[in-house]
């Protein structure tokens, strides 16, 4: 069974938050609990990828503390599933769990079961990303879900009538738990496949990716090629402070910059191949 570390940040002071947030899912950590109104963060990761170290280097300039235990893998999940709350994003879409009974007045409902994956939606780049796909045409659409974590994505677009959707993860249980998801949804387009780049064989008019500003960068290229003429490329997991550098990296790489919304710290943002 796999042992997750549970780190816990104390002191945090105004505004840092979000900025540690991006800084530990950059550093490999997948799930974080806010206590206190913002001045606690917990932050967790498998116990084989936790470096002390690089934690005590990386929270050193900002004065916080922490202290860390392991947690097994099911304990994980409890403690994930009893801090789950609906999502509910405008009136375009409702993200819950199948023990939230209440009715929710949105065009479309995706029911999560909350494990470890990322993406259950209250993060506000997954947020942004949900909200950002309502502007776009996705009848008969290929898409690709690059970094899909719970599914959610790749189940909005099988929802909003894409044809076709490839759901790619790195991790095990991301793969075992959107595709839990994609049935809980009754989904019938979409693919989930574990691979640890965005390379593929095809082509897509929408692609998908919600991960961190690294591994954005290390794939930049190669989602770039895998755009169709015309498609659409929506992203996030990113901080603003990485606005900048990531619009030249995709305007060098020949794809057009069209928008960028914020929400906290976060941003997502929009870019367009040509026809």
């Amino acid at each position: 069974m796999t042992t997750y570390k549970e780190i816990e940040i104390t002191g945090l002071k105004e505004g840092q938050l979000d900025l540690l947030v991006g800084l530990l899912s950059e550093a490999g950590y997948s799930g974080f609990e806010e206590l206190e109104e913002g001045h606690i963060l917990k932050a967790f990761i498998d116990d084989s990828d936790f470096d002390q170290a690089l934690l005590q280097d990386l929270l050193e300039p900002y004065g916080t503390h922490f202290t860390t235990r392991d947690l097994e893998e099911q304990n994980w999940n409890a403690l994930w599933e009893s801090n789950f709350e609906p999502v509910v994003v405008d009136d375009f879409v409702a993200i819950r769990a199948d023990f939230h009974k209440q009715a929710f007045n949105t065009e479309f409902e995706i029911l999560i079961t909350p494990k470890m994956s990322f993406g259950t939606g209250h993060h506000a780049t997954t947020y942004m990303m949900v909200s950002q796909m309502r502007h776009l045409e996705w009848a008969g659409k290929k898409v690709l879900d690059f970094g899909t974590g719970t599914g959610i994505l790749a189940i909005l677009a099988n929802k909003l009538g894409a044809k076709e959707i490839l759901a790619l993860d790195n991790d095990d249980w991301s793969i075992e738990n959107a595709t839990e998801n994609i049935l809980s949804n009754n989904c019938h387009h979409i693919k989930v496949k574990k691979a640890h780049t965005a390379a593929t064989d095809g082509h897509y008019e929408i692609i998908l990716a919600n991960i961190n500003r690294n591994v954005i960068i290390a794939n930049a290229e190669i989602l770039t090629q895998s755009l169709a003429t015309g498609g659409d490329l929506l992203i996030s997991g990113l901080l603003q402070q990485d606005e900048a550098d990531i619009k030249n990296l995709f305007i060098q790489l020949g794809l057009t910059y069209l928008t960028t919304v914020y929400k906290a710290q976060w941003i997502a943002m929009h870019f367009k191949a040509a026809k």
